[in-house]
């Protein structure tokens, strides 16, 4: 008896380390090698030699053994890692536009393409969560349980810092909300932009798959977002000219984006909104530094 006890001890050691080595493939789309058949489906395994279980449901006919086979690594109903050949709706770090499926007294649980459901728990809902509502969801992974699980609350799991990008970049947005200025999006599931609504030609909702083009980096660090890529042409133009302008002045001007619309248009012709585009322009390069009452050139 108390060997069979040891042993026992021994595969729940084992399995824990398993479960603990394949904590980096959950929530990620991976290729791997069909190991062995068994009555419950297919054992892939991964790079460090760990066995992961691809059920038979999932198994296609003409798989066989040493063959790489691409899956998805998440928790089955027991928590344990498991590989499937569906293919989520929205992955690890990543926003997607779900619809609530059914709601319990732990949270909201929304169809994602799997046969388990996402759970968005009460905390992590900005709103009580109905049955058939259709929400933005960020998928993170759980530190104290590893599972995965979705949040509305997505703004505290994007980058606050300046993003990474400069100005005409081409980016992919998913859009979210509408404000009163026009459409919020997340752009490449990191930053957040907004689409104003004079830059719409037609129509968007919540939900969509877009392509845009950054025109402004804005002090906040979020970014304006144009779906017409011909535009940013007028945007450099007017960057060079402000440029210009400062080379003249001894690298200074008595102006900023801060400045009344009609000082602005006096002294370039062109909109206050056009204006701070260009400035973003300058600023993204590293080429000047925005004052409240003035914008110099940067010391390099």
């Amino acid at each position: 008896m108390v060997i069979a006890l040891i042993k026992r001890l021994q595969q729940l050691m084992n399995l824990y380390f398993i479960e603990d080595n394949m904590e980096d493939l959950i929530g990620k789309t991976v290729a791997l090698e069909a190991l062995k058949t068994t009555p419950q489906g297919v054992y892939l395994i991964t790079d460090k030699n760990d066995e992961i279980l691809l059920p038979n449901k999932y198994v296609p006919r003409d798989l066989r053994m040493g063959d790489k086979i691409e899956v998805f690594v998440y928790n089955d109903f027991d928590n344990r890692p498991v590989a499937t050949t569906l293919v989520p709706k929205v992955k690890l770090n990543q926003v997607g536009y779900l619809k609530c499926f059914d709601v319990s007294d732990y949270g909201a649980f929304f169809e994602w393409g799997l046969e388990k459901h996402l759970l968005v728990p009460f905390s992590e809902q900005h709103y009580n969560i109905e049955a058939g509502d259709e929400c933005l969801i960020y998928l993170y992974k759980d530190e104290k349980t590893n599972r995965l699980v979705g949040s509305t609350k997505i703004d505290k799991f994007l980058k606050h810092n300046i993003p990474e990008y400069n100005l005409g970049d081409k980016v992919s947005l998913i859009v979210g909300p509408e404000t009163d200025l026009g459409y919020k999006v997340i752009v490449e599931n990191k930053f957040i932009g907004l689409i104003y609504k004079n830059e719409l030609f037609r129509r968007v909702s919540q939900g969509d798959l877009l392509t845009g083009y950054i025109t402004t980096i804005r002090e906040d660090n979020k970014l304006d977002i144009s779906l017409n890529s011909s535009r940013l042409s007028e945007v450099e133009v007017l960057a060079n000219k402000i440029y210009e302008t400062l080379l003249r002045e001894n690298g200074a001007i008595n102006i900023s984006d801060k400045s009344e619309p009609e000082v602005i248009y006096k002294r370039f012709q062109v909109s206050k909104k056009a204006f701070k585009r260009a400035v973003g322009l300058l600023y993204s390069e590293r080429k000047i530094v925005v004052n409240p009452q003035s914008i110099v050139i940067a010391e390099n």
